[in-house]
């Protein structure tokens, strides 16, 4: 199953994606006689996600085939929601990108850190760069949702608790880090700084996870890239340790590192690329 968020009608709402177009959360109300939230947050916090996910597979995508619908190239994309309970940022997740930034391989335990949801922005919103902070980078990186309330989940049960993937962009004020690694919360907290895709895939989209392909675009270049094969700790490791550490509720989100950073200023163009999702794109301004 493949969610959007669109600007529809004056407002952010949920949609279907199919293979024909976008099909508004509102319309299948109206048409179908469902009472679905018709918003993804919503669907997430009232525990309507997987109540959705199971009418879509067993009667759901007959009835979604005879509504009208939206064409894809045609509708307004947002975030998937503006307000998530926690967004958790995990760093040097990707053995390239560890050795590259600490000289050496990985921590034996993730580096963790929390975006405040001041950050979050969405595909087309421009990326603003605060003054005096110094040079800005721009990471693509897979987003996990979280489906369900979990704490202290064991790893082989981890999956079962993510709705599905979406996009994301970290930005980091690098000289700010680099100043003192104790500056981390610092550099990725100023507003703009982490961008959330439009759209949401559940996990039952992907049949191989672990070659699943992340890119970071600059000005539509792919700049770097690398699969999911190659973190250093895997989608579900994360879920269990962070559990560990805190309640996870749904709707938080998880970023899980990205294969590699682009230096960004005013007038670039920055983005996420990962097989399944909308391509996620922002604009940098001074």
């Amino acid at each position: 199953m493949k969610l959007v968020t669109i600007e529809h009608e004056g407002w952010e709402q949920a949609a279907f994606w199919t293979e024909r177009g976008v099909i508004p959360m509102t319309w299948l109300n109206d048409q179908a006689g469902t009472d679905w939230n018709t918003e993804l947050f919503a669907l997430l916090q009232h525990n309507q996600f997987t109540e959705l996910r199971d009418w879509y597979d067993n009667q759901g995508q007959e009835k979604l085939s005879s509504l009208p619908y939206l064409p894809a190239n045609e509708a307004t994309y947002r975030a998937l929601y503006r307000k998530p309970g926690k967004i958790i940022g995990v760093g040097l997740n990707y053995r390239e990108k560890a050795i590259e930034l600490a000289g050496r391989a990985a921590e034996e335990e993730p580096v963790i850190f929390i975006k405040p949801d001041s950050t979050l922005i969405g595909p087309g919103e421009s990326i603003r760069l605060p003054g005096k902070a110094g040079q800005v980078t721009a990471e693509a990186e897979l987003a996990l949702v979280i489906g369900q309330t979990c704490k202290n989940i064991q790893e082989e049960q981890a999956m079962s608790v993510v709705a599905g993937f979406t996009t994301s962009l970290d930005m980091t004020a690098k000289d700010i880090h680099a100043r003192n690694p104790r500056f981390m919360q610092r550099a990725k907290s100023f507003d703009t700084f982490l961008s959330l895709g439009s759209s949401i895939s559940t996990p039952d989209e992907y049949s191989n996870l672990e070659a699943l392909e992340i890119k970071t675009l600059h000005n539509e270049l792919v700049a770097h890239s690398n699969t999911v094969s190659s973190m250093i700790f895997s989608p579900a490791y994360l879920i269990a340790f962070l559990s560990d550490v805190m309640t996870l509720h749904a709707g938080d989100i998880i970023l899980t590192g990205t294969p590699g950073s682009v230096p960004i200023q005013p007038g670039d163009t920055t983005g996420c690329e990962i097989a399944g999702l909308m391509q996620l794109n922002n604009v940098v301004e001074g």
